[in-house]
């Protein structure tokens, strides 16, 4: 009787079992196939969300320092981008020049890049501390928009002084120019240093003339005759260090009564191909082709109108 009732109850134990097992599979099976389906799809709308984010622009953000006579620096910039293998002048933007020190970095001043992309500032140099090497170190920020990722670049070079003296010995003209170092606060000559001489122009300097420091860091430039000037024969030469590996770029310049007067008087221009008065015998040639070009279609209209009023009517007959 005992064994019999086990065997019922083990029965009956296996039974609810299967129901019970029967029960929490499909559970199961649907509760795996939707967290399957969730991870499966969170990849995708991480890919698609990262698709639709907009690229940025990486601009380039060139910084050009020049060092002036008067002690100052002209810090030039030139911001552009290239996008799709074209390359993009960039305006508008705003650009900072700091001052980079072992203590920190000191902001300067900023500017705004015009429709070229450039933007020029001029700080005070006799502020500025160097480093263990005699070097100052300036740099241009750019702290980037929606668009545009920011940009930086920076610059150390050497404190150094260009200046230039004009000389007229026997008719002819001179610039005398002298370049010193002055990182150490003493000034030290530079020697071997080529300088370049130029006139000022409409839109970019001319250079006329080149020569290299001595031992004691002067150069003598001769400066051509008859350069064109203003109505008063002032011409301004600038005397330029370009790219040196130690003190960039250095620029001097000064205005002289040495060029050749050209009249800014408004007067009338002669008949010449060359002027905005043609010469006669061209102004009645053209005159008279294109009268006789016209003069064929008046009368092509002419006889057009003539021939529609001579047409016949036909007028009805009357039975």
């Amino acid at each position: 009787m005992k064994n019999i009732l086990t065997y019922t109850l083990n029965k009956m134990q296996a039974g609810n079992l299967l129901k019970l097992s029967l029960v929490l599979l499909p559970v199961l099976l649907f509760a795996t196939g939707v967290q399957a389906q969730t991870d499966s799809t969170a990849p995708a709308l991480t890919e698609t969300v990262a698709a639709t984010a907009p690229e940025l622009i990486s601009p380039s953000l060139e910084l050009i320092p020049v060092q002036k006579a008067d002690r100052t620096i002209d810090c030039k910039v030139k911001m552009q981008a290239k996008v799709n293998g074209v390359f993009y002048k960039l305006p508008l933007l705003k650009v900072s020049i700091v001052h980079v020190t072992p203590a920190g970095e000191i902001n300067l001043g900023h500017s705004i890049t015009d429709r070229n992309g450039k933007a020029v500032i001029n700080i005070n140099a006799d502020s500025l501390i160097a480093d263990a090497e005699g070097k100052v170190s300036l740099k241009a920020i750019y702290t980037g928009n929606k668009q545009m990722e920011p940009a930086e670049s920076e610059v150390a070079v050497k404190r150094a002084l260009l200046t230039v003296h004009p000389v007229m010995v026997d008719s002819v003209y001179t610039i005398q120019a002298r370049l010193v170092d002055i990182s150490t606060g003493i000034e030290t000559p530079v020697p071997e240093a080529a300088l370049g001489l130029y006139v000022k122009r409409s839109f970019f300097p001319l250079k006329i003339g080149e020569g290299t420091t001595d031992a004691a860091g002067e150069a003598s430039i001769e400066v051509p005759a008859h350069l064109p000037g203003d109505a008063k024969h002032n011409i301004t030469l600038i005397a330029r260090l370009d790219e040196n590996e130690l003190y960039g770029n250095l620029e001097a310049a000064v205005e002289q009564p040495w060029g050749t007067t050209v009249s800014d008087a408004n007067i009338r221009a002669p008949r010449a191909l060359w002027s905005n008065r043609p010469p006669l015998w061209m102004v009645i040639t053209f005159t008279i082709l294109v009268t006789i070009v016209w003069g064929h279609y008046i009368v092509i209209i002419y006889e057009l109108i003539r021939l529609r009023k001579e047409e016949p009517h036909n007028t009805p007959e009357i039975s």
